[in-house]
């Protein structure tokens, strides 16, 4: 699939689509939308709900945050009820084979159950490391450990290619150390350079070129630059794309967050965003502030030539399983034994 992306993905009000909904999401300036558990209602619903969307757009990517634990957004009707990141951290303390399988059982389960849906891509995995001082990561986190986090993330990452959905690993650089939740707060991270790329960089290098997209965290670093990192070219480009050479999409974390304020409304944030190399916006449950972005977003140049590149490649590219057919999968009867 090649297109002329937008550079936004919103959210849509509720069970079905209203008629404001179907105007934002013809709009061209919208690229994808992200749904959250306000959307769903039942299996049937939701893939009504996503064939409706489709109706609309044939070509908008269709977006969930659904990590597993407390950050899962369909949990009923079917859906399997995944366990939090950090329960495999703690699994693989004392059998690591054990939670690698665990891992991978996760990511494919996730990507099928979503996939016959009709979702295309979850924004996980989370890549931060539990430093035991952020509530808002928490378990979403796998370990503290680097290596663990690298490890099951792309065990988690291979499940999900299996069912053909890409990754998202998030939040860039770093969101583990912080305190501050960047939904109601401007998080500051006082750490060195050397020490962020000592430690919490070391999954997004290990994990290379498996990584699809990656979604930077509203946080600063002031020893490093004085915008968070989703606004910071010297994070997203001279770090992410010149020195670990990410070359996937890179979506800003929701710019109505507080975290985001410090770059201005919500227009101003999505240009601050765009021009520091983000290809992807997202503005979600302000259904007004999404009307501003539609209205006044000044796309830059580069977006069409290169952005679009890399949005289209994280379409799934084929059909899958409706959820009749999924269930009688071996590959899928396996991830779920292992999740039992």
């Amino acid at each position: 699939m090649m297109t002329n992306f937008g550079p936004i993905i919103l959210d849509v009000e509720g069970l079905i689509l209203n008629a404001q909904d179907r105007r934002r999401i013809a709009h061209p300036l919208t690229g994808g939308v992200i749904l959250f558990a306000r959307n769903f209602s039942t299996r049937d619903q939701l893939l009504a709900l996503t064939q409706a969307i489709r109706a609309v757009r044939s070509d908008i990517l269709i977006c969930i945050d659904h990590e597993g634990g407390r950050v899962q957004r369909a949990k009923s009707d079917g859906f399997t009820h995944l366990p939090a990141m950090g329960s495999l951290g703690e699994r693989w303390n004392h059998d690591p084979m054990g939670a690698v399988q665990l891992a991978m059982a996760c990511g494919y389960v996730l990507a099928a159950e979503l996939r016959a849906c009709g979702v295309d891509f979850s924004f996980t995995p989370v890549l931060d490391l539990d430093y035991g001082h952020s509530r808002v990561i928490g378990d979403r986190a796998f370990h503290s450990d680097a290596r663990v986090v690298s490890i099951l993330a792309l065990a988690l990452s291979q499940g999900l290619r299996l069912a053909g959905m890409h990754n998202c690993g998030k939040h860039f650089p770093g969101h583990g150390y912080a305190s501050a939740d960047s939904h109601v707060a401007l998080p500051v991270d006082e750490r060195s350079l050397e020490e962020i790329l000592s430690h919490d960089i070391l999954p997004y290098r290990t994990l290379g070129l498996s990584l699809s997209a990656v979604m930077p965290a509203h946080i600063v670093y002031p020893k490093i630059d004085d915008q968070p990192a989703g606004f910071s070219r010297y994070w997203l480009q001279t770090i992410l794309r010149e020195q670990l050479h990410f070359d996937g999409v890179i979506f800003s974390d929701d710019l109505a967050m507080e975290g985001a304020s410090v770059a201005g409304d919500v227009v101003e944030a999505a240009h601050a965003a765009l021009r520091a190399g983000c290809d992807m916006v997202l503005i979600c449950n302000h259904p007004d502030k999404a009307d501003t972005l539609l209205d006044k977003l000044i796309v830059p140049a580069h977006f069409s030539s290169t952005s679009c590149r890399r949005i289209a490649q994280l379409f799934p590219s084929s059909p899958f399983s409706d959820w009749t057919h999924m269930l009688s999968l071996p590959s899928y009867i396996a991830a779920k034994n292992l999740l039992a």
